[in-house]
């Protein structure tokens, strides 16, 4: 029912310093805390020691070792995360939103001569957004509970049966929204931070020498000296950086401000305070710490940290998954994915939802990874090829925007986006090399959604195309109706349909089997437009077409959850007395079967008509009372 409009219609407005909503900034510093950098803030407790098994090959590392890749951490952290994207990235806002999806709209409309070639780096780099979804719970809360053994080693057999009841406990909270628990999640990620950071602190003293690695000569030095690891290190390396998309898949909820600041102010130093800390208390012992972030914890310190540590990355793992929910209704709304059924979990916010089928997929994704890995160091050789690459696909969209949108001259646009790109395709490539360790996961899922995205848009464009052969243009058919009307009955038929052009299926069936036309009949045409949100002076156009028929559009963003009635409701304003009491909404369902002559392979027909059966129902997905509609099925092969 819902359809894009050819070339877009976005709205660049600007960038989003001033999010939706007010507050102080200060309080906006504080959710941005607890949901862009839980992802970000949780890396230490395994990116330095990942890093450095790589660069030893699991003996003592030496003090040549410890700098150069503490440098790489620490320029890789200002080179991705400040400058790409704290500096340029968050800058590419859609009306406010940020995130892949708002880009690939944003890039399309900047230029829709490349509209398709744009949209199909978008379907990949949302694709690699839930691999990425699955994956950030499992490293996460594995990482976290893994801190136990360090207490003894007697909880080792329990790791992975904690890790699993704490996931489930997540996943199984979803359905209660998060509105009620969001409050505390930037509290506790502030004490997380500064705890990290006061951890770190104690430790610089051990070898001040440590903050040589400031100096990129060290990386530098790193790479060429040892070209056998560096190409593995480099890819423990990027957990470091994980979760830098954050910043901009949240752009809409705090804006650009607070999100700066709160790097700016809190993350970037704590982080960097933990990473010198670790690196100075490895010097000081040999470098032999197995596993430094909990090991150079005070004994008193080790459990309180433990427990720090998994509330932090279940909090990490919250944004991701709400991050899911969100980046699925967006692709809905694209019309790149069939309807899912979207509970609102808050009466004051609308970004709040539940999606229970994406929420049950994920849940058994993310516990199914705990099980076959079993550990975190197995699974970081999974969690790099989904970031990088969305990353890169950011990185080329960015470079569309920079030159068709923001009008940069293309020399300079070149020599910035060169270096992103050269440090987004360095970490792909060190990345994608641990395919048969664990990578095969992320392309798994990556090629899985781009292959049902590629389908759902594939088949519904084929479908189009289909019925509209054998459909009677409705200017047609309203001006002969006009001129010799069948039985007319009181009220309202409303008809849903993506082709406001051609008479809508149910429309033909009703006259066929009623013989009956109501008073007033309204062709409505439900259209997603490419910017988040559409304001209520655009959400409705009506044309009359006669005494008998009319022509309403009705317009929303793709962060917006449609609701027909009180759209509707707005034409009020128009002239049209619209009355849901004596309004009935005809939808027409229909039952797809494979066609030989469909133009698709007989598997992809059967994944499509498999997708459109689960989609959630029309009537509910446009909010709709149930009670004002009638459904007509309809056979129709494809």
């Amino acid at each position: 029912m819902t359809q894009q409009p050819a070339g877009g219609e976005v709205d660049a407005g600007g960038h989003a310093d001033h999010p939706r909503g007010t507050g102080r900034t200060g309080v906006l510093m504080l959710g941005a805390l607890g949901v862009v950098y839980g992802d970000i803030g949780t890396s230490p407790i395994y990116a330095f020691r990942e890093a450095l098994h790589a660069a030893s090959s699991g003996e003592a590392v030496n003090r040549s070792e410890v700098l150069g890749v503490l440098s790489l951490i620490v320029w890789a952290l200002t080179l991705i995360v400040t400058v790409k994207y704290v500096i340029f990235v968050l800058r590419a806002d859609n009306g406010g939103e940020g995130g892949t999806l708002s880009l690939m709209a944003l890039a399309r409309r900047a230029y829709p001569r490349a509209s398709g070639a744009i949209l199909v780096t978008g379907i990949c780099g949302a694709a690699l957004f839930f691999g990425d979804a699955i994956i950030t719970p499992a490293i996460s809360v594995l990482s976290a509970v893994e801190g136990l053994k360090v207490v003894t080693p007697a909880f080792d057999p329990y790791v992975v049966p904690i890790t699993l009841l704490i996931l489930a406990a997540l996943f199984g909270v979803q359905r209660f929204g998060t509105g009620s628990v969001a409050s505390v999640f930037g509290p506790i990620t502030l004490l997380w931070f500064v705890s990290i950071g006061a951890a770190g602190i104690s430790h610089i003293v051990d070898d001040l020498s440590v903050f040589l690695a400031i100096n990129p000569y060290y990386a530098i030095a790193y790479l060429v000296g040892q070209p056998e690891v560096a190409f593995v290190t480099i890819g423990a390396v990027f957990l470091a950086v994980t979760g830098a998309e954050a910043l901009y898949v949240d752009l809409g909820h705090f804006g650009r401000r607070p999100i700066v600041l709160a790097w700016a102010w809190i993350v970037f130093p704590c982080l960097l305070l933990n990473y010198f800390g670790q690196g100075a208390f490895i010097l000081a012992h040999a470098g032999t710490p197995e596993n430094p972030f909990f090991e150079m914890l005070p004994e008193w310190g080790l459990l309180p940290m433990v427990g720090l540590a998994t509330a932090a990355t279940v909090i990490a793992s919250q944004a991701v998954i709400s991050g899911a929910f969100s980046l699925t209704r967006q692709a809905v709304q694209l019309g790149l994915l069939p309807r899912f059924v979207v509970q609102h979990t808050s009466e004051m916010q609308s970004g709040q939802i539940y999606m229970p089928r994406v929420n049950f997929m994920l849940a058994i994704g993310v516990m199914l990874l705990v099980v076959g890995f079993g550990a975190s160091s197995n699974l970081a050789s999974a969690y790099g090829i989904s970031v990088t690459g969305e990353m890169l696909v950011t990185t080329i969209l960015l470079f569309v925007v920079m030159i068709h949108q923001w009008k940069w001259k293309l020399p300079v646009a070149v020599s910035l986006i060169a270096l992103f790109a050269v440090i987004d395709t360095g970490f792909f490539a060190a990345n994608i090399v641990k395919v048969v360790e664990g990578g095969w996961v992320s392309i798994l899922v990556a090629v899985g959604m781009s292959l049902v995205m590629w389908t759902w848009i594939r088949g519904t464009r084929h479908l189009f195309d289909k019925t509209r052969k054998n459909e009677i243009p409705i200017d047609f058919l309203a001006g002969n109706l006009a001129k010799k009307p069948p039985s007319l009955v009181p009220g309202t038929a409303v008809f849903l349909t993506s082709d406001p052009l051609s008479a809508p299926t149910a429309l033909m069936h009703s006259l066929k089997h009623y013989k009956v036309l109501h008073e007033q009949n309204v062709i409505l045409s439900v259209i997603t437009a490419q910017q988040p949100t559409v304001p209520e002076s655009e959400r409705a156009t009506l044309e009359q077409i006669n005494d008998l028929f009319m022509r309403v559009t009705l317009k929303f963003g793709y962060m917006e959850q449609p609701n027909v009635p009180k759209a509707m409701a707005l034409c009020r304003k128009q002239g049209w007395k619209f009355d849901i009491m004596t309004t009935s909404f005809f939808l027409s369902r229909r039952s797809l079967k494979p066609a030989a002559n469909s133009g698709m392979p007989l598997w992809q027909d059967k994944l499509y008509i498999g997708l459109a059966r689960s989609a959630a129902d029309a009537t509910e997905y446009f909010q709709i009372p149930t009670g004002r509609v009638v459904e007509i099925g309809t056979q129709v092969a494809i």
